[in-house]
């Protein structure tokens, strides 16, 4: 990296959840608000929020912006869209944040999005999946950090091609984002295999799965393979159900994240065996960039880190080239100078495209397996969002500019 993040200094002044206090922004900082789901999804916002907060240390032992103290104000959202609206705006009005980051859930994406088309005010997403955030609901003032369902669902779809099945399942949390990510899947895998056919599809509540009843049904219909979108606890219960019922017996699974530590490794020695998925496989990761930032965020946290380490720490510093580049915090110029910027991550150089403001960020493909009483990603490559996203032609159809 450009940085050395193996320099950052313990006493580096950053701000991390701080108590709101009206005022404008001191002289000599910057402020950037950001809002996600801590209470409702901690598995995945606590590792994000210490590779954010790694990368605000790093960003102000190295000058900060343009000598400007980087201070990040956190809120939480709860889990709900108004609440991510709410912390938005006092962000905006109270706070005095140049720019917000952050977002989990992709209807709470969703949301934020639109508060910054209103507001306008420059809004860098990092997890939401929803293809609707730089697409169909796209908007001048939002950019987004991971790739998105449609290039994940082209990852997957390239290995499901390439298996014997015919007959899919599908099994997915019944709102926006495991919508989409179904939706595109079906799109990009029966494009490829026009002889495939759909015979179940499974929508069980976000959070609320009720897993006997959904693994009979998805047996019934006597797949030869099933494309699952669920994680967290609900990812626990499906495969611990479809393990005591032999579903996943002589079945191929395609699975969105399950080889992301937050949910691979919760599932410990249940965890299983051969399913291709995308992920993050860190114990096997041995590039310069990579390694930096793993022996940076062991040497502080004493732990290892999880997708939404990387995904934190990335976004910080993705946001920090931006105020840099800019020659102002004037909304416009932050995203004139965010359109087609590159930037280093923990995977290599990545940048947010002008035409969609979607990052080129990749991600990790492979297949899982256990060692050692956990579960581990095996067989993977890194497979980079570039080439895996629609032509330039095909997103001018998709996206309607506001």
């Amino acid at each position: 990296m450009k940085r050395q993040i193996g320099e950052i200094f313990i006493g580096a002044i950053f701000l991390g959840c701080v108590a709101a206090s009206p005022a404008r922004a001191l002289e000599g900082e910057v402020k950037i608000g950001e809002v996600n789901s801590y209470s409702a999804l901690p598995a995945f916002t606590e590792p994000y929020r210490k590779g954010w907060q790694l990368a605000v240390e790093d960003v102000n032992a190295h000058g900060g912006i343009n000598g400007k103290t980087l201070v990040v104000i956190s809120k939480d959202d709860a889990g709900k869209p108004a609440g991510a609206v709410t912390a938005a705006n006092e962000l905006v009005s109270r706070d005095g944040v140049v720019m917000l980051a952050g977002g989990f859930f992709s209807n709470i994406g969703l949301a934020l999005a639109d508060f910054a088309k209103q507001k306008h005010v420059l809004y860098l997403a990092g997890e939401p999946l929803t293809d609707a955030m730089v697409w169909s609901s796209g908007n001048r003032d939002t950019f987004r950090l991971r790739p998105s369902n449609y290039m994940q669902a082209a990852m997957l779809a390239d290995d499901a091609a390439k298996l014997p099945a015919k007959r899919w399942a599908t099994v997915a949390p019944n709102y926006e984002y495991g919508q989409s990510a179904v939706a595109v899947f079906k799109k990009l895998l029966s494009a490829k295999r026009p002889d495939i056919e759909w015979v179940t599809s499974q929508w069980p509540p976000q959070g609320k799965i009720d897993a006997g009843p959904v693994v009979q049904a998805i047996a019934a219909a006597k797949p030869d393979a099933i494309l699952n979108v669920e994680f967290g606890p609900d990812l626990v219960k499906l495969v611990r159900e479809g393990n005591t019922r032999g579903l996943f017996t002589d079945r191929a699974v395609v699975s969105f994240l399950t080889g992301e530590p937050e949910y691979l490794d919760a599932l410990k020695d249940e965890a299983p065996e051969g399913w291709i998925v995308t992920g993050y496989p860190w114990y096997g990761i041995h590039t310069p960039e990579h390694d930096a930032f793993l022996k940076a965020y062991q040497d502080k946290y004493h732990d290892h880190p999880r997708l939404g380490s990387v995904v934190g720490y990335t976004l910080i510093h993705a946001a920090a080239d931006i105020l840099r580049k800019a020659p102002s915090t004037d909304t416009d110029a932050l995203i004139a100078a965010a359109e087609g910027i590159s930037f280093d991550t923990p995977f290599g150089p990545a940048s947010f495209r002008a035409i969609d403001h979607q990052s080129t960020l990749g991600a990790f493909v492979g297949t899982t397996t256990v060692k050692d009483g956990a579960g581990q990603m095996t067989k993977f490559d890194y497979r980079d969002g570039a080439k895996y996203m629609p032509s330039d032609d095909e997103v001018k159809t998709l996206r309607i500019q506001k």
